[in-house]
């Protein structure tokens, strides 16, 4: 029957700032709220008068990290407002740079926030003093994953030779050749990730919700297909609006989201609990060997479910390579037809489905645009854990209390760059 109070304020490392308030009385929670305090960035009126052909480089901005996602669900919008169907080549090559991002976007989350956390330390600067070899595979896959972005996208970040159509400049046969390798190679490491998170505590809690992700029946789904719920029901992507329901809440300027409950989750877990069938060999036997088994209803499983698609990230990436180069790589002339029209794009980025809309005039100029975010899309349920996990921990110290509120919030990997502490409680 404990009192509580606890507040934060401008949390930082979420690309904005955010506050969490917290009143508990003789054990029941009276106030929980996860405000999302920051300023709209209008990247939806910055497209408004522009030109077809700089709409994906302004989105790709959005983020850092998911600056190939973007860039794909951009093209992949602007070309369904055209009519356009890219060649296979070009269709190849972009699942092959999201298995780059993929993968440098989990496994940094895992080594570089995650697993600090658990072992019980500030950030991974004391890990490479106490387990250099641990930050050094981190590194060498971090990095390989970054160079396939490099080779394909012409950039690491922000790829410049994506373009609507196709690719400005595609990659060479050696290019390839040398990622297809160092991927191989790349295999132990990826083994040796899997025994970490593994050895790894994670905290036991299950609270079950609705899961988002696309899919599709020739494959594990990050470029293409339907959206599929783990309730059962599945909606085109060019009707995303009449699944993806947004509210404005008082307390955010983030809109929380629910489907057909009050709140839902995306990314890693998400994609496994409606796709883990179509994963890669090897990904399904690091999933077995880590317990993660479908329906997976612990959101702190979405660390290890990022492991299972590093893995598949690597193996996707090595088949997609050698039909490239099977295939025979060729510079295709780029002819867009432009035209009015509107379209929906949609892809899986690390933290789930993001979408973009876009309306064209008959010139190629935008007048309207939609973008929902995979972490505006978990913010209701972030919320929805935290409420559930608090009364299971209340009997706790103050101090663990807000570590484990810290690592709930971590747990969804909502867009932060390294491994500093994401809530910074103070009790009142």
């Amino acid at each position: 029957m404990r009192d509580l109070s606890l507040s934060v304020h401008h949390i930082t490392r979420v690309e904005g700032h955010a506050n969490i308030t917290v009143d508990v009385r003789k054990g029941e929670i009276k106030e929980l709220k996860l405000e999302i305090v920051e300023s709209p960035r209008f990247f939806e009126a910055m497209l408004r008068g522009r030109s077809w052909e700089d709409v994906a480089h302004i989105t790709s901005r959005i983020c850092g990290i998911c600056a190939v996602g973007h860039t794909a669900a951009s093209l992949r919008a602007t070309e369904a407002a055209f009519d356009f169907v890219p060649s296979e080549q070009t269709v190849l090559l972009r699942k092959l740079i999201i298995d780059g991002e993929t993968m440098q976007s989990h496994l940094l989350h895992v080594y570089f926030l995650v697993a600090p956390d658990l072992l019980g330390v500030g950030s991974v600067i004391p890990l490479a003093a106490t387990h250099p070899e641990v930050v050094k595979r981190a590194l060498r896959l971090k990095k390989l994953a970054n160079d396939i972005c490099y080779v394909v996208g012409g950039r690491a970040v922000h790829p410049i030779s994506m373009v609507v159509g196709g690719f400005t400049r595609p990659p060479t046969a050696q290019e390839l050749g040398g990622l297809r390798q160092r991927l191989v190679e790349a295999v132990p490491d990826l083994e040796a990730t899997a025994e970490l998170i593994k050895a790894l505590p994670l905290p036991r809690f299950e609270n079950p919700t609705e899961y988002l992700a696309l899919k599709s029946q020739a494959e594990y789904a990050f470029y293409d297909g339907d959206i599929a719920s783990t309730d059962g029901d599945v909606t085109p992507v060019k009707d995303y609006r009449q699944k993806i329901r947004e509210t404005v809440v008082e307390h955010s300027t983030t809109k929380h989201v629910s489907g057909n409950r009050q709140s839902l989750m995306v990314g890693a877990l998400a994609r496994f609990n409606n796709n883990h069938e179509q994963l890669h060999p090897l990904a399904k036997k690091v999933a077995r060997d880590l317990g993660l088994r479908a329906p997976c209803h612990n959101s702190f499983m979405i660390s290890v479910a990022q492991v299972v698609e590093a893995v598949h990230a690597a193996e996707d990436a090595i088949m997609a390579i050698d039909e490239l180069l099977g295939r025979g790589l060729k510079d295709e002339p780029i002819k867009v037809p432009v035209k009015a029209g509107s379209g929906v794009g949609a892809v899986e980025v690390p933290r789930g489905t993001l979408y973009h809309e876009y309306s064209y005039d008959s010139k190629g100029v935008i007048s309207d645009s939609n973008l929902i975010i995979p972490t505006g899309q978990n913010m209701a349920n972030i919320e929805f854990d935290l409420r559930a996990i608090l009364p299971q921990i209340l009997d706790k110290p103050k101090e663990e209390i807000a570590h484990t509120l810290e690592m709930v919030v971590r747990a969804y990997d909502p867009c932060i760059s390294c491994s500093t502490h994401l809530l910074d409680v103070r009790f009142v």
